[in-house]
């Protein structure tokens, strides 16, 4: 359970009601992450707006430089919940297990740079850019790597520092999977 009060989807009303009936209409059930920011329902909103504009260009893209920040920052719901994605929309659960093994090239830098950027984004360099460049993404590719891996850290952090535990929906993915994307706190136990 997570350090704050949540408000209960039973006592959600107005704008926390709405925000939790979206919610549950666009994935089947109410996730702990969005009940975590039901104190500050705007921020909630504002987050998902700026997350939408960075994962609109590219989404698989967006998706591999999310699970890497947020295996970095040790961020098991964010690395569930990407890495789920990934399993079920790019890629097959032994894929996603060891990535970015097999990737090519270009995926693999773009993982490298989403792995700096949330580890020490003073560590990125001009030559890490470079690379990209060589590899073939333009500048703003490489900004979207960069967003991507920017915004998982400030959801991850918050989460993490609310105490707020992966859903118990993942319990249910593949053992191995859901094994090798828990890497920081236990998912929820219902």
């Amino acid at each position: 359970m997570a350090f704050v009060e949540m408000v209960s989807a039973e006592q959600a009303t107005g704008e926390i009601a709405a925000m939790y009936q979206d919610e549950v209409a666009r994935r089947g059930y109410l996730p702990n992450y969005v009940r975590a920011f039901s104190a500050r329902p705007a921020v909630y909103r504002a987050w998902a707006q700026l997350n939408g504009a960075i994962r609109a260009h590219d989404v698989r893209r967006y998706e591999l430089a999310t699970l890497a920040a947020a295996r970095q920052l040790r961020s098991s719901y964010c690395s569930l919940a990407h890495g789920k994605i990934l399993a079920e929309q790019f890629f097959d659960a032994d894929t996603v297990r060891t990535l970015p093994a097999a990737l090519d090239a270009v995926d693999v830098a773009v993982m490298r740079l989403a792995e700096k950027v949330a580890a020490d984004a003073t560590s990125v360099t001009a030559a890490d850019v470079d690379h990209l460049r060589a590899l073939g993404l333009s500048d703003a590719e490489i900004v979207d790597v960069v967003l991507a891996a920017a915004a998982r850290c400030f959801f991850s952090k918050a989460l993490d520092a609310l105490g707020v535990q992966p859903d118990a929906i993942f319990a249910d993915l593949e053992p191995g999977l859901r094994d090798a994307l828990t890497v920081g706190r236990p998912i929820e136990v219902v």
